[in-house]
């Protein structure tokens, strides 16, 4: 999915739209929305929370919430759920363009600041998708695996 986008059409308002849930304006405050979803699944499964799971997931929940402020035009909605093996993270913005790599040293041989957030993403997650929306702007979704299995 990285190196070539999946991209589809969503044609409904997003749950979190129906349900009326504010989103997080901040990365700080998506990885906490995550870890509390995962840490109430695990507990819920009386199944421990694996550490380096939960991380990847809290990494790629910021790093899709950093890009939205950078470079989407601020995040328009943002949802998390924890469904079988793994946490999907959603985060929409403004902006109808798709995320990019850029390699991490210029033309000159010089080291570039930043561009590192998509690889990340690419990495970490398992799917990664991003879905045109009807009113403009896109919404990336990214299933972070977590290595201990949660039942539904």
């Amino acid at each position: 999915m990285c190196e070539e986008h999946r991209t589809e059409s969503a044609l409904e308002p997003t749950a979190a739209h129906r349900r009326g849930q504010l989103r997080p304006c901040k990365p700080a405050e998506a990885r906490r929305v995550v870890e509390r979803a995962v840490t109430e699944r695990c507990r819920a499964a009386h199944t421990p929370c694996d550490a380096e799971a939960l991380s990847d997931a809290l990494l790629v929940a910021s790093e899709l919430t950093t890009n939205a402020i950078l470079h989407g035009g601020g995040i328009t909605d943002f949802q998390v759920d924890v469904v079988g093996l793994g946490v999907r993270v959603s985060v929409s913005d403004r902006s109808d363009e798709l995320p990019v790599a850029i390699t991490p040293v210029d033309e000159h041989g010089r080291r570039r600041v930043g561009g590192r957030g998509w690889p990340i993403v690419c990495r970490l997650a398992h799917d990664v998708r991003v879905t045109g929306l009807p009113t403009g702007g896109k919404c990336i979704t990214a299933v972070v695996p977590l290595s201990v299995p949660v039942s539904a």
